[in-house]
Formats: C-alpha cells, structure tokens, sequence
C-alpha cells in the first residue's frame, strides 16, 4: 500500500496536535497445540508459546512507533478462550494455567491478556462452569489476565443462568479486591454475541475461526474528530458533521492500516484486523463525549444523545470501511464512564444515567462499560442489568458488553479510582426496584425470531 505526502503531512498533524495514537496492537494467539489434560503440562505449554511467540512483540511496536513517529499505547495478547483449552474440572486447575500466562504476559513486556474465557450462550459445560468458579481468583491473584463470558448471541437467545452466574461472581470478585474499589470487575467483561478478533481488553479472546497467530489493531482517535468538528464550526449542519467524521474516520483508518501491516511483516505473522472503535482515555481531548458536546449537546446524556451518538458511529464506519478491506472487532464508537473525562464529568453531574447508557449502547459500541454502582447492589440486580443489555444485543445483532464494578463499601456518589487507562468515576445509583422473581426463573431467553435466517 502507498501513501501520499499529502496523506502523510496530515497524519503527523493529527499525531502532533490531536492525541492520535496507535490505541494497542495486540498478537492473537492460538493454543489448540497447547491442550494437556495435566494443568502444570498444559501451563508450561501456553508459557512457552507466549514468551516464543511474543517475545519481540514490544521491542518490534517500539521499533515503529519510532519509525513512523505513530505512539503505539499498548501492546497485547488474546488467546483461544481457556475453557476450550484446558480440559478440567477443577477450578484450581485453571487458576495455575491463569498464574502461568500471567508470569509470560510479564516476561514478554505486555500490560494485558485476554482469554480467560467461556462461550456459555447456549449452556454451560462442566469446563466452563469450571473456569466461571475461577474467575474471582484468578482476577483477584493476576495482575494482567482478564476474562470474558459470553452469555447470549442472536441464535441462542440468552442463557438467563449464566447471567445470574456472572452477578454473584461480579460480587464475589469484587470483594476480593476491595482494598482497589474493585479493580478485578474492571478486567471482566460478559458478552452477547462476543466477535472472534476484538483487539480491545479486557474482552478480547482469539477465537475457534482464527488462524495460528495474528496481528489486530485498535486505534484511538476521538482527540482528532473533535478537533475536525472544532475546525468546522457551529454553522455547519449535521450532514456536514458526518461528512467530516467520515473523512477523519478515513485517515485514521488508514494509519493504523499502516503500522499493522508493518507489525505483521516484521514480526512474520498475519494481518488480522483493523478495529474501527474509537477509543477515548481519561486524557482531556482524548474522550468521545467531548465529540458529542461539540456536536452541540451540553453534557453526553442530553436528548439528542443517542441520535448524535448513531451518527458519529455510522460515519466512523462508512469512513474506516472505504480505507481499508481489513476492518473487524468491535468497529463503534466506545462509550467507558470511567475512561473518558467528558464522560465523567457527565456523571458527576447527573446529566447521564445508567438507563440513558443502555440506550446509547443500542446504536454503538459495546455496551455499558467501566460503571462503578453501589457495592451493595444485589446479585439479582446486576444480573438484571446484564440481561437488559443482552436483549439488546440479541435483539439487534450487534455485539453488547456489560463491565459493571460494585464498588465495595462505596454508595450513590462516591468515587472509585482505578488508574492508569481505567481513570475513575463517580459511583452511580442503580434502581432499587427488584428483578429477584424473573432472574431466580433461570432458564433460557429463546432467541427472537431474526435469529431463524436459514
């Protein structure tokens, strides 16, 4: 691919002044090779094939960053979801293999890796209820591992058990790490209609579809399509707003093209996929509700929100899908409460509530994400919540997440700090009206009648 000088003197523009950043690039990773009915045999083999496998995958981000002046943030690992890999039932058989992958992630210099995972969506085997058991400790114990259950999908419905499940386990994790408000929720994300080839933590897994191995690439740019709307000015109407998105969206796109395809090459893997999600941090600029506010709306949560929100998705797309034929993960825009200060802001004030949240999580991506609540808040209340943004998911197509922290001893109010890309938030109150009834039901939603396309 080659690019012109033109397309060059403006991606160094957008570096320089508008916080564009390579968000991660993250090194899928299969183990199907790795899968040992011995937990400590099992464990030695994914150990190995991370430290072979990832070994220059940092110093090799390093070397381009430097090459291309692009800051490449992160730089990750998403393996085959554990629970296909690790043939126990025993939970402690998992939390070795989870302490295992854990000591690689450090020696090969990553920040995080997903994979501890089960696809649950239409029942649980004695394995993934195994790994589900391990969780709280796992997350608890690690400092780098973080997991993903995937609980509902368009052709399944939603297994209401597993929701119920992941409520307790939310608190139980949550508990054990309360001395950091929590922090284990915060690498936990539960899934309708998780995607094979997400590059963003903590939800990322590699999936069965994949190849052996795969570069995917996430990029932040919410810094340069606020300042594309800034440059555009209060008159311009909103069929100009997106036209401007959208020719953002295009050489966002195509630097991350760039510096994947360069990863790939260098370190003699395949191109997987660009991810098109706009990813906003804590940093001010860098937030997507900041976009939302220049669109004209006083706070993210205003009326109109979600409407500006489906366009400046919409237009995301239509831009990154025209700059490259690679695009996959999640591709929407991110709306985190504790990883976006425009957001946090929002919350402080009242001006978004979880339920205006889940209707903006209906027109992009993924879901409710990084919301701190009362700690608390009852397990049957949390797997309501779940619940409401799988039916969404299902009832869409599109891929919903629920990362919720019920911050221990924390009330309405109070603020929770994570740190790092994870910021912090106000704790936010929750509807005391109970779901108790219809969550200890159980069983499974059926999947609406979309789902039947054959």
């Amino acid at each position: 691919m080659k690019f012109s000088s033109e397309e060059i003197y403006e991606t160094i523009g957008m570096i320089a002044d508008e916080k564009l950043d390579i968000r991660t690039v993250t090194l899928g990773l299969s183990l199907w090779d790795c899968s040992d009915p011995d937990p400590k045999k099992c464990a030695d083999k994914i150990g190995r094939k991370i430290r072979s496998k990832a070994e220059r995958l940092r110093d090799t981000a390093l070397e381009i960053e430097t090459q291309y002046g692009l800051p490449i943030v992160n730089t990750r690992i998403s393996l085959s979801p554990l629970a296909l890999i690790v043939p126990s039932k025993v939970p402690e058989a998992f939390v070795e293999v989870a302490h295992a992958i854990d000591l690689a992630a450090r020696d090969v210099g990553v920040n995080f890796v997903g994979g501890f995972s089960a696809l649950v969506h239409k029942g649980e085997t004695h394995v993934d209820r195994a790994l589900i058991k391990a969780i709280p400790e796992v997350l608890s114990t690690t400092e780098r591992l973080c997991s993903s259950i995937s609980v509902a999908s368009l052709r399944t419905g939603i297994n209401m058990d597993a929701c119920y499940e992941m409520g307790k386990i939310l608190l139980e994790t949550a508990n054990l790490t309360a001395e950091a408000d929590g922090l284990g929720c915060a690498k936990l994300v539960i899934f309708a209609n998780a995607v094979e080839d997400n590059p963003f933590m903590a939800g990322a897994f590699f999936g069965p579809g994949e190849p052996e191995n795969a570069i995917l690439v996430g990029v932040s740019g919410p810094g340069t399509v606020r300042r594309a709307l800034e440059k555009l000015g209060p008159g311009a109407n909103l069929g100009e707003v997106a036209e401007a998105i959208k020719k953002t969206a295009f050489k966002i796109t195509r630097a991350g093209e760039l510096v994947g395809r360069q990863m790939a090459k260098k370190l003699g893997v395949s191109f997987g996929i660009l991810d098109l999600s706009l990813a906003p941090t804590p940093a001010e600029g860098d937030s997507v509700a900041q976009i939302l506010e220049v669109m004209g709306l006083a706070r993210a949560g205003a009326p109109g929100s979600t409407a500006a929100l489906m366009m400046l998705n919409d237009a995301v797309k239509k831009g990154g899908s025209f700059a490259s034929s690679s695009v996959g993960g999640l591709s929407g825009a991110f709306i985190p409460v504790s990883e976006d200060a425009a957001m946090i802001r929002a919350a402080e004030e009242g001006a978004i509530t979880i339920e205006k949240l889940e209707a903006m999580s209906a027109v992009c991506s993924v879901g409710l994400d990084m919301i701190a609540v009362p700690g608390d808040t009852s397990a049957e209340t949390l797997a309501g919540i779940i619940a409401d943004e799988m039916a969404i998911g299902v009832a869409n197509n599109k891929t919903t997440a629920v990362r919720i922290i019920p911050a221990p001893g924390k009330k309405a109010g109070d603020r929770v700090h994570f740190g790092g890309l994870l910021g912090e938030a106000p704790v936010m109150p929750v509807s005391r009206v109970s779901a108790e009834g219809f969550i200890r039901r159980g069983g499974r939603i059926p999947a609406p009648l979309q789902g039947l396309r054959n």
